[in-house]
């Protein structure tokens, strides 16, 4: 029990320390692991023999992972996804593994062999790319996007790779394997359903378990999870969902199935289940250690004899798959037409094996597949190309992505032909809103943009949109500012936004200038410089969302709208007292005492409105909507009117900020 204790201990303290630094170096938890793992292995010897015990059980976390996939994937998704999914993805892993399995053939290798090295290289890493993707925001790009369908594809692919490999035994590791089991003392007959029986009830007991699973998943498992949820206790819970994924795997191994087919399954039908997100968070610690802990073993397992011996072998071989698989997915990107830095981003992110590679290589060993010299330098092949996953992320980021960014961006700027009574400078998430209801409103509007690929987005949908930079003189003198009545500001570079209103409303100060700012400090500064009209870009909606939050809370609706009034015009009030401190804080123009003081009172004087407002309308909500009586606005506050002239400027916050 002790030694038990020692070797667990040994296995928490190298994932605690290896796993974090490998994060931070941008690594990833997949390869902090398997570092960890060649630390206590091969490198220091902390741990030896066990290491193919402690996998063996560790392999159920792959198990729960699929069952994870499987609760992920609801058929609607699946089904709108189905051509990039299909064709992208099943094109990626055939052709892949169509021409690995040529070149092991030329290697004078089994078809056998040479089939399951191809189906196990067609894999990639979907817990490196997905992390990274996460990670660096590329999640939602058009390469992000091609590459998640083909990671998809491959972890489906996966199930019936685990159903097919068995077929694949070779017969003379297969006799190996039985004079194996006959010498071991420990030997002992594994249960089974199907054991003795013919072919035809073979097929029947297995057809009969998936329709179980897939008809008791649908109708049994709700309201058997209805039952544990309306007891309260967390734990329990958390134990259905465990002896759900087990009970399934062992009925998958007696009828001779791969365990992970059946969670799979299970996983898919519960994927539409009111208590999907909470078997998510039950079972998902659980995952994360185990495949955690295989990882390790399988670093703890690299035989560093083997990759000294063969050293060019196995560099050869890694360099040359990830070039393969590199080239095979650039083909496909002019297939499906996926163009500019997203195809780069596409065969990047995508040419390593992955870790499902260390699972088909054990399950392959196991079922007498491949032999375990074969299977271990595979193993070196597929860690290290993992290992080389984060440089090509770096070479995208730091060779790939400025290019086609400084094409795009130095290119001329677009001809103005036409010009109109508004002219809007940015046209991002912001602007597109303030173009799109000026133009339904039948307002001639001249879009300038300085991101060229964002110009090109907006052509697609046919917004007629111009590349250039906004802050040109002579590109607003061929937008026509001379003539125009507007121009809307909406940028996303404070200085340049500062910049360009102090420039037109010198130059042209006949043009009102309509601006966007940042946040409160940036307000100011678009005011001082003759903005005639400043809003920031959160003000409207995190005030919608506050005052959703008080009706969720049980505030009447009417007098809900009320306190935003109040709000919105005790901030309109204070507005010039602030902004003519903030002026007087010396040529630096930033928060002085005076200016502090001023917010601290700002903040009193909201809470002792709300206050008095529910004291002396807290009868409001015995009652249902009504409008309010004539007259109650106007002695209480109405929501004022942007279109109003003269506005003052209007200074609320997004959010309670700290003025210093």
């Amino acid at each position: 029990m002790t030694d038990l204790f020692l070797k667990a201990f040994i296995y928490l303290v190298a994932a605690v320390i290896a796993v974090p630094i490998a994060k931070r170096f941008g690594l990833g938890s997949v390869l902090g692991y398997l570092i960890a793992g060649v630390i206590i292995g091969p490198l220091t010897g902390l741990v030896g023999s066990e290491t193919n015990t402690i996998q063996h059980f560790a392999e159920f976390g792959v198990v729960m992972m699929l069952f994870l996939v499987g609760l992920e994937l609801e058929p609607k998704m699946l089904w709108a996804m189905r051509n990039r999914l299909m064709g992208l993805g099943g094109l990626q892993v055939g052709v892949t593994t169509a021409i690995v399995m040529g070149i092991a053939l030329l290697f004078e290798q089994p078809w056998t062999i040479a089939l399951a090295i191809g189906l196990i290289f067609a894999l990639s890493s979907t817990a490196i790319v997905l992390q990274t993707f996460n990670e660096k925001r590329l999640t939602k790009t058009e390469g992000g996007r091609n590459a998640f369908s083909v990671l998809l594809f491959q972890d489906i692919a996966v199930i019936p790779m685990l159903a097919f490999i068995p077929l694949l035994a070779l017969p003379e590791l297969v006799e190996k394997a039985k004079h194996a089991a006959a010498s071991a003392s420990e030997h002992h007959e594994e249960m089974s359903l199907v054991a003795g029986l013919p072919g035809w009830a073979v097929g029947l007991v297995i057809l009969g378990s998936i329709a179980g699973v897939v008809v008791g998943g649908h109708y049994l498992s709700r309201p058997l999870l209805r039952f544990v949820a309306s007891s309260g206790l967390r734990e329990i819970f958390t134990a259905t969902a465990l002896m759900l994924v087990i009970g399934i795997a062992a009925l998958m191994s007696l009828i001779g199935l791969s365990p992970a087919l059946g969670t799979f399954l299970a996983g898919v039908v519960l994927a539409n289940s009111e208590f999907r997100h909470e078997l998510e968070s039950n079972i998902e610690p659980f995952k994360g250690l185990l495949l955690g802990l295989f990882f390790i073993t399988v670093g703890a397992g690299i035989n560093f004899g083997i990759l000294f011996e063969d050293l060019f072998v196995i560099i050869g071989l890694t360099i040359g798959l990830m070039v393969l698989k590199a080239i095979v997915l650039l083909l496909l990107t002019f297939i499906f037409k996926i163009k500019g830095s997203a195809r780069w981003l596409f065969a990047l992110s995508l040419a390593q094996a992955g870790e499902f590679g260390f699972v088909l290589l054990s399950f392959s060993m196991q079922n007498n597949v491949l032999p375990a010299e074969t299977a271990q330098l595979l193993s070196l092949v597929v860690a290290i190309s993992m290992f080389l996953t984060p440089g090509l992320f770096i070479l995208y980021d730091n060779v790939i992505l400025p290019r086609y960014e400084k094409v795009s961006n130095d290119r001329e700027a677009d001809v103005i032909d036409e010009q109109g009574s508004v002219i809007i400078a940015g046209v991002g998430r912001f602007g597109q809103v303030v173009n799109r209801l000026l133009t339904g409103n039948g307002v001639k509007t001249v879009v300038l943009d300085h991101e060229a690929t964002q110009v090109e987005n907006l052509r697609q949908i046919n917004i007629k949109s111009y590349f250039g930079d906004a802050t040109r003189p002579d590109l607003l003198h061929t937008a026509g500012i001379e003539e125009s009545a507007l121009l809307v500001v909406a940028m996303d570079n404070e200085e340049t936004t500062t910049e360009l209103v102090e420039y037109v409303k010198h130059t042209y100060p006949h043009v009102k200038v309509l601006a966007r700012a940042f946040d409160r400090g940036h307000a100011y500064k678009l005011r001082h410089a003759g903005a005639d009209f400043v809003i920031k870009e959160t003000y409207h909606s995190a005030l919608e969302m506050g005052a959703e939050a008080l009706r969720a809370l049980g505030s009447h609706p009417f007098l809900v709208e009320q306190q935003k009034a109040m709000f919105n015009q005790i901030e309109k009030q204070s507005s010039e007292k602030l902004y003519q401190s903030w002026l007087g804080g010396e040529e630096s123009q930033t928060y002085d005492n005076h200016y502090q003081h001023l917010f601290i009172e700002l903040e009193e004087t909201i809470r002792e409105a709300m206050d008095t407002d529910r004291m002396d309308k807290h009868a409001l909500t015995d009652r249902e909507w009504t409008p309010p009586p004539k007259g109650y606005l106007d002695e209480f506050g109405a929501p004022p009117s942007d279109d109003q002239p003269n506005e003052p400027l209007n200074d609320a916050s997004d959010e309670q900020e700290k003025p210093a």
